[in-house]
């Protein structure tokens, strides 16, 4: 049986935060958990360089979004997981890539359009400040796909556009040179949470309003209390729909969990005693890979090494790949 290969990226420039676990670990290392899945994960700290120059933020996110990882319980030995800085397979197809892709393509990606927009907006010439890594990054994106063959793409809904000019970059490199890349799909999974942070808005590192996922049990507590509520006073009914606190303890519980904190709500539980409980939930999922990752983080040559040993799998894919592709466009030995 051929096996579906599905690839995900991590961009290393941030901490990782209770969103980006109930949002995107948590269900990629249960899909990775499926033999009949080919799973591919990489820390793509290329991408990081886009929105992010300071270099010491973003070695100690590589460090910290890998721990995080393996502290969760990903087995290495079934997923593929490396880091995008050490396949330059990848960069090389980039180039490759980019020389088919047409500017217009480019002109249409919704970060640069949202980018020049601002620019105009604030009385600017439209391309003030923006790199070249922001116009060309959904290329980058597209080698980091079409490099494995990749079938299956999860992504959020603001994602899908670099999926589709994905493929559209692939369907023109066939055309000029031949069938060599399959064509990616996206997978939307609108039953994934998506978290509001302490200030109700979606929780985000951009926004400032993060849980980060390892916090130590009174940091965690301590930022669980800052969640924004209501004025509502105990004995008082609340609104789960209308609660953050409530929202993440959803997305940490079973059903019937939920059940009886839906029904705490109605009868009117004190804001105190539900971010007290909800602590309580998070801290008790968390708190064994806290441990291990604790542990991961002072041991960086550990994680160095494994990177290391993925790397040279994902090359192990990669360099047939990128062969073919060489000597598709003519790039290759003359004897």
């Amino acid at each position: 049986m051929n096996k579906h290969r599905v690839l995900t990226g991590i961009t290393t420039t941030g901490t990782p935060h209770l969103g980006n676990y109930v949002g995107a670990i948590r269900p990629a290392i249960e899909a990775s958990r499926d033999r009949a899945v080919d799973s591919f994960y990489f820390l793509a700290d290329y991408h990081a360089l886009i929105k992010c120059q300071d270099p010491e933020q973003v070695r100690r996110s590589t460090r910290e979004i890998a721990a995080t990882w393996l502290a969760l319980g990903l087995d290495t030995d079934v997923a593929t997981f490396y880091r995008q800085s050490d396949v330059p397979e990848i960069t090389e197809l980039t180039w490759i890539l980019t020389c088919v892709t047409a500017k217009g393509l480019m002109n249409r990606a919704h970060a640069y359009k949202d980018a020049v927009q601002k620019n105009l907006d604030a009385g600017e010439d439209a391309d003030f400040a923006i790199t070249m890594g922001l116009f060309s990054y959904p290329i980058l994106m597209a080698a980091d796909i079409l490099m494995f063959n990749a079938h299956k793409v999860p992504v959020g809904r603001d994602q899908i556009q670099h999926l589709e000019m994905a493929r559209d970059i692939a369907q023109r490199f066939n055309h000029i040179y031949g069938e060599t890349f399959a064509l990616p799909e996206a997978v939307v999974d609108d039953n994934v949470a998506v978290l509001q942070g302490l200030d109700g808005r979606k929780m985000s590192k951009s926004y400032g309003n993060t849980i980060p996922l390892f916090s130590a049990e009174k940091a965690l507590q301590k930022l669980i209390n800052k969640i924004k509520t209501n004025l509502l006073e105990p004995g008082q009914p609340k609104d789960p729909d209308d609660s953050t606190v409530f929202q993440i303890w959803r997305a940490f519980a079973t059903p019937e969990q939920t059940a009886y904190m839906r029904e705490q709500f109605a009868a009117g539980i004190g804001w105190g005693q539900a971010k007290k409980e909800l602590f309580e939930l998070v801290n008790a999922e968390v708190g064994a890979a806290r441990a291990r990752y604790e542990e991961l983080m002072a041991n960086p040559a550990h994680i160095e090494a494994v990177l290391k040993k993925g790397a040279e799998k994902a090359r192990a894919e990669a360099a047939p790949l990128l062969a073919r592709v060489r000597n598709a466009v003519g790039i290759a030995r003359l004897d």
